[in-house]
């Protein structure tokens, strides 16, 4: 089982729970009183946030970073005897309210316990888990074995490829099979000692792993095999480069663009679609035969397949699925040439971003002909399906939508998705949305 989004989201509940709880049986008549009870749960969010809380790294423990979760208690504890500073009613004496906070530390510190024995236990039951490999072999071998081979950490080591052979039981062959092996068995992380490797044979394991949708991890020296993506991570004391890591695989922030594309695409579904569909299924039944809803098979994040929904803008053709709309189409129909031009066509897609199957802003999802056809051709194509593909993306205000004419405007689009990945914010999303509707008010036209 993959990393869920629910841990986040769950964890700040029951904070959250323990907190109000503690505070309403124990001081009712302060929490009751006026803004109190937002004053303290804006209290712990800024400051959780601020100081990056919630885990998400696959090694934390109970133990690590436990510093700054004792700042984090004694800046809450601040905040919480602040609010008596400004409001001083003489309800409750200092020891009292000093109790009740203390109270609220212990089982705060409990369910941390817990939290982590719990994730300990299912990991130890096999859930969870990454699949492993390591190509090239030095003595930080052992030591990154040492972290492997902690069950509760979820790592399922496989072995090691080099080109010394070698009579250990996890020894899986030479470097060039290494290939082959990953694919067929399911591996999720290569981790590789770039001291055995030359500049040449990184780079392309590099491009190996973007291909194919793996993460690559690189024990360092000093090949100089950089990139603006690229994050360090310690194991035990052994440093280690992960290659291809996007902001969205950090801390909170799946859960803050989740958030915004579920309450962003109710907006649109409810202010939008709710009168707009009805419309345009009156007006099309005039003009052509057909459903007034086209949906298209469409490779999604990590190359999951999803139904991707658009309002019809052709007549029904058995070419749907495989040729891609060209300038002057005879199939766009009058009454597609407007959805098309205006981008309306576009708007039941805010369903599959609250599906949760696209995002509002993404690298825009492509058919599966196309994903097959340009997987192999194009260099690093498959990285963009590292995220969530998009209703809009940097590429498409940038200039880089509709037909491929030329190979230089799938390579450029492929170019402006993987910076999308590795720039993520939100404020980047917002940018790219206020551009897209820019640009669909001046009517720029764009194939499919």
């Amino acid at each position: 089982m993959k990393k869920s989004l629910l841990v986040i989201p769950f964890s700040v509940l029951v904070h959250l729970f323990i907190i109000n709880s503690v505070l309403y049986f124990m001081t009712p008549a302060t929490y009751l009183a006026g803004s109190n009870v937002l004053y303290y749960n804006l209290a712990w969010l800024i400051i959780t946030f601020s100081f990056n809380y919630y885990p998400t790294e696959r090694r934390e423990r109970f133990e690590t970073n436990i510093a700054r979760y004792l700042k984090l208690l004694c800046l809450f504890g601040l905040s919480y005897f602040a609010l008596y500073g400004f409001k001083n009613n003489g309800v409750y004496t200092f020891e009292y309210r000093a109790s009740v906070f203390l109270i609220i530390c212990f089982f705060l510190t409990a369910y941390r316990s817990f939290f982590y024995w719990i994730r300990t236990k299912y990991r130890l039951y096999g859930g969870n888990f990454r699949n492993v490999v390591v190509v090239g072999r030095d003595r930080n071998l052992k030591k990154i074995r040492k972290v492997f081979d902690q069950p509760e950490l979820g790592y399922r080591y496989k072995g090691f490829f080099d080109d010394r052979t070698s009579e250990s039981p996890t020894y899986l062959g030479k470097m060039n099979d290494s290939f082959k092996y990953i694919l067929e068995n399911d591996i999720d992380y290569i981790y590789c000692i770039a001291s055995k490797l030359s500049k040449k044979e990184l780079e392309y394991l590099v491009t190996f792993a973007d291909n194919n949708l793996k993460k690559l991890m690189i024990i360092p020296d000093n090949k100089e095999i950089f990139s603006r993506s690229m994050s360090i991570q310690l194991y035990d004391t052994i440093p280690v480069l992960a290659m291809r890591k996007s902001p969205l695989e950090l801390d909170y922030a799946p859960l803050i663009k989740r958030i915004f594309d579920i309450v962003f695409s109710s907006l649109v579904i409810l202010t939008v679609l709710s009168w707009l569909t009805p419309v345009l299924f009156v007006l099309m039944k005039f003009e052509s035969k057909g459903p007034l809803f086209f949906k298209q098979k469409r490779n999604g994040v990590n190359r999951k397949t999803f139904w991707c929904y658009k309002f019809r803008s052709m007549t029904v053709n058995k070419e749907a699925n495989t040729t891609m709309a060209t300038k002057n189409d005879m199939r766009v129909t009058r009454m597609g040439k407007i959805l098309r031009k205006t981008s309306i066509d576009e708007l039941p897609q805010f369903i599959n971003v609250f599906l949760g199957e696209m995002s509002v802003v993404g690298p825009r999802p492509h058919m599966e002909s196309c994903t097959e056809k340009y997987e192999t051709s194009v260099d690093k194509y498959l990285v963009r399906h590292f995220v969530k593909p998009g209703v809009t993306g940097l590429a498409q205000i940038k200039g880089y939508r509709g037909e491929i004419i030329k190979k230089a405007d799938i390579v450029n689009r492929i170019r402006l998705d993987i910076f999308y990945t590795e720039s993520w914010s939100l404020g980047l999303d917002l940018s790219i949305i206020f551009a897209t509707v820019i640009n669909a008010v001046r009517g720029e036209e764009k194939a499919y």
